[in-house]
């Protein structure tokens, strides 16, 4: 310990050099980024979460220790897996610090399952998943077409899958084939088929492009990891909400993907897909002739038949002339007396005629037509005449109108109304006062009735009103007894009093036992007004005060 002269503890110094909290953070972020450039992380996956930004952040660990990373959206959309809580993954990645939260961190650039044990519990996990949803049920499978004019082909345009389709078209049905180009391995694999079966669903036919009747999902053999992108939501999704009816030819035979389950048909390879999707042309070429020589031997039985039955009919039926030979003789006898009855029926009609030709002289129907000219003028003039006198009267009557409707008339008619309603005001204003009036000298009148009628007028005349403990009215000296505690009203107010004794009218007493004297709330006997021997009060009779 360093002391200076005044005996105080000297400032301790050291050689170490001075930093503020960023230039720390800074050292130690530069120096793990240096240390550990990038580096290949096994572990499994703990909390997995996709913000609105885009960005995945998720924690990688074990048994012991855990690390936080984050995948860039950048990075997010090509990865080949589709990253989930509980999958045991490698992450190849930078590793560095958040200076924010004083912590390190994993920036991963890709990530892979860690061997196909974890490629298996993820699919399984997906098939339970799935199945769960109803997309593997058989009842939603459709069946495909016979004939199919088009068929949409997806997979990749260069390899081996599509010729060997091809070739399968051309030996069977050749058909208008459709190629949707995708690439069938790596990681835009599953993004790329799926478009391609909603692309085709979308088209309407109507665009010089063809719609196709079946569509087909096709790609060669190949390991687990090879035949992922065919694994993925996104594609049985897609082929699971296909309006087309689809088939499945992924892999060989053993390699069976999630495709499979959701198609409507499951080929073992493309070049049985191709098989299934058309018939074959000389199997349809043998059946054709075959149907066709069934249906002109069955032509040839039936026109036999019919022939046979014609036959046996015609020899029932009676020979021609006999049928006409009666309706002929009919014919000729009708025909030989048309002329003689042309004849007379020209004659007789000649006769009528000459009959009638002498009234039909022009001088008659020109008499008629005068008769009528003449019934027309007059009609004619009746009406000018009618319409004339008409025509006068509602013209007089409209003046007649007219001059009633002059303002002056109106006006006074309006100053008259109004006279009249100031009048019925007034009138309604005197009966309303004189009804007021009248009401209040009513109530006036029952009010003083009221107040004569009332008991206090005859208290204020000297009587006394006595009530028991009970707060009723006592109106005959035998409704009391001796000792019993009463309130007597007077005009001026209430006191109160105790009953020594009960007597009737002729001075008797109503009670020959006399209860003792008691004393009311500890109070003595002083000034407590005695009841008088007479049984009413203020000398009255016995009964109301009224």
């Amino acid at each position: 310990m360093e002391l200076d002269f005044d005996g105080k503890q000297a400032r301790a110094t050291s050689n170490a050099p001075e930093f503020t909290v960023s230039e720390l953070s800074g050292k130690v972020k530069n120096f793990i980024e240096s240390e550990f450039s990038y580096v290949r992380v096994r572990g499994e996956l703990g909390r997995v979460s996709t913000p609105a930004s885009g960005h995945i952040y998720l924690d990688l660990k074990d048994d012991k220790s855990v690390i936080s990373g984050v995948i860039w959206r950048g990075k997010a959309s090509s990865l080949a897996i589709k990253p989930e809580q509980g999958l045991e993954v490698i992450a190849v990645g930078k590793l560095t610090t958040f200076p924010g939260q004083s912590k390190y961190q994993i920036v991963i650039d890709q990530i892979e399952p860690a061997g196909q044990g974890a490629l298996m519990a993820l699919l399984e996990e997906r098939k339970k998943k799935l199945a769960a949803e109803g997309l593997f049920d058989e009842s939603r499978k459709r069946k495909l077409p016979f004939m199919p004019r088009v068929i949409g082909i997806i997979t990749s345009p260069t390899g081996a899958v599509i010729r060997d389709m091809m070739h399968g078209f051309r030996e069977r049905f050749p058909v208008h084939v459709i190629v949707w180009p995708v690439r069938v391995q790596g990681e835009n694999c599953a993004r790329e088929v799926a478009n391609g079966i909603d692309g085709f669903n979308r088209i309407e036919g109507n665009a010089g492009l063809p719609r196709p009747d079946v569509l087909i999902v096709a790609r060669g053999g190949g390991s687990l990891e090879d035949l992922w992108g065919f694994n993925e939501e996104i594609v049985a999704r897609a082929a699971a909400s296909s309006k087309i009816p689809l088939i499945s030819a992924v892999g060989h035979e053993t390699d069976w993907t999630l495709i499979d389950y959701v198609a409507d048909a499951r080929a073992p390879t493309p070049t049985k897909a191709a098989e299934w999707s058309v018939p074959k042309y000389s199997e349809l070429s043998e059946k054709l002739a075959e149907l066709k020589l069934r249906q002109l031997k069955v032509i040839s039985r039936q026109m036999e038949a019919k022939r046979a039955g014609l036959r046996g009919a015609a020899r029932g039926l009676p020979r021609l002339i006999d049928l006409v030979g009666i309706p002929r003789q009919r014919l000729d006898g009708a025909s030989g007396r048309l002329r003689q009855g042309l004849t007379l029926f020209t004659s007789s009609k000649r006769g009528l005629l000459q009959r009638f030709e002498g009234r039909l002289q022009p001088r008659i129907l020109l008499n008629r037509v005068q008769r009528g000219q003449e019934r027309v003028s007059y009609t004619h003039q009746t009406l000018k005449r009618m319409m004339e006198q008409r025509l006068r009267v509602s013209s007089d009557r409209l003046a007649r109108l007219r001059a009633g409707m002059r303002p002056q008339v109106l006006l006074s008619s309006v100053r008259l109304g109004g006279e009249q309603i100031r009048q019925l005001q007034n009138r309604r204003d005197r009966a309303f006062q004189a009804t007021l009036l009248q009401y209040r000298q009513k109530l006036s009148g029952l009010s003083s009735l009221m107040n004569s009628l009332s008991y206090q007028n005859v208290l204020a005349r000297g009587f006394a009103l006595v009530r028991n403990d009970s707060g009723e009215m006592v109106r005959s000296a035998g409704g009391l007894t001796a000792g019993q505690m009463v309130d007597i009203e007077f005009v001026d107010g209430k006191v109160g009093a105790e009953i020594l004794d009960v007597t009737g009218r002729a001075g008797k007493p109503l009670e020959n036992k006399k209860k003792p004297v008691s004393k009311r709330s500890g109070a003595t006997n002083k000034g407590v007004p005695k009841t008088k021997p007479s049984g009413g009060q203020g000398g009255g009779e016995q009964g109301s005060l009224f």
